[in-house]
């Protein structure tokens, strides 16, 4: 499969259109210096070109139609694709009405892993796409890029590819890879070549391990996502990745699923009762504190016990767009009347930071 050629000349041709647009859009995070810069860390837009080639497959994951509403079909996992969650001018909009600056820009599940053979040239169109949207719009988006993990040769030149051609900022590393957990020995090369360019990972969901289980309800989104993060955390954690990549900049979405919360049952495990691994340098909650988490959430209590325990340097601001308003974790972070400093940091110093912008 290869990239079309309407998308290669519109890849090209950004750059030309760029500093036009950037003309207003420069006024939007300009507009209010006297309050905090905002950078939205975890932010999706469909790939409306991988989205017609999901249309075309007979095997999942597919694109179908079902009462004039296209939805994306992953065996039991069934989510609606709006006309919005595809359009730019609606992610901008939404920036715009919440003081949002800038935002880190990824594409929605599924990642490449899941097409197999067809996983390389997957993530290039899913790639070129955000590269796209951020020549087009330099001053308000930078790129995380989706790599083809079950080929770790195409995954390490397309990391490469992005970050030293495309300009991409970081890597979307999904908490399971086709069912695959990314600690896993076959996929530390990527890790490593990551720790090496200094790029940010980012953690995020996609179709849970344990949708048997969450399914029922409709728990996947609110139960299954939020354990696949507590799940794919502690493994990294566990496995040694983070002694063996010291500099590896590991994030972490919607405060660390439930791992914060439940991290001294870790620690009393491995220090206490000796359970778990034994190369372990440190407790459990140590390495958690080396790793960023992102505030995604609508509940105050939550963000303020991650504020205390990680300390403010070690939060990120994200909305989790287009799946939900930025609105609802700005009001809740904002009710929690942080110091101008602690909110500052949250909101975007950190960001700015952890991903050179």
């Amino acid at each position: 499969m290869k990239t079309s050629r309407r998308n290669f000349l519109a890849i090209s041709s950004g750059a030309l259109v760029g500093a036009a647009l950037e003309v207003g859009q420069r006024n939007v995070a300009a507009a209010a210096p006297d309050k905090p810069l905002i950078i939205d860390c975890q932010s999706h837009l469909f790939c409306p070109e991988l989205v017609a080639l999901m249309e075309r497959r007979d095997a999942d994951p597919t694109v179908r139609t079902r009462d004039g509403q296209r939805v994306i079909i992953m065996g039991d996992w069934v989510r609606k694709i709006p006309p919005s969650y595809l359009s730019v001018e609606t992610k901008l909009a939404a920036m715009d009405a919440n003081g949002i600056a800038q935002t880190a820009l990824s594409i929605n599940d599924p990642g490449p892993e899941w097409f197999g053979p067809d996983g390389a040239a997957v993530a290039r169109l899913a790639n070129n796409f955000i590269a796209d949207v951020a020549r087009r719009h330099p001053s308000r988006f930078f790129g995380l890029c989706v790599l083809p993990w079950q080929d770790v040769n195409a995954a390490l030149a397309e990391l490469n590819r992005c970050v030293g051609t495309l300009g991409f900022k970081g890597l979307l590393l999904y908490t399971n890879l086709a069912g695959r957990f990314p600690d896993e020995p076959p996929f530390r090369p990527v890790l490593a070549r990551a720790a090496e360019l200094g790029v940010t990972v980012l953690l995020h969901p996609p179709k849970p391990v344990t949708i048997e289980f969450v399914k029922t309800y409709e728990m996947t989104a609110a139960l299954g996502n939020m354990f696949d993060n507590t799940i794919a955390l502690t493994r990294l954690i566990m496995s040694g990745v983070l002694d063996e990549l010291p500099n590896l900049k590991l994030v972490c979405p919607h405060l660390g699923g439930t791992l914060p919360y439940i991290i001294g049952r870790l620690d009393h495990q491995t220090q206490v009762l000796k359970r778990g691994p034994r190369h372990l340098r440190r407790a459990p909650s140590e390495y958690l504190k080396r790793v960023w988490l992102d505030i995604a959430s609508p509940l105050p209590l939550a963000m303020k016990f991650a504020c205390d325990f990680m300390g403010a340097d070690r939060l990120l601001f994200a909305s989790d767009h287009p799946w939900v308003d930025p609105g609802v974790t700005l009001n809740a972070f904002r009710s929690l009347k942080l110091s101008a400093e602690d909110e500052a940091r949250i909101l975007g110093g950190n960001a700015r930071n952890l991903f050179k912008v």
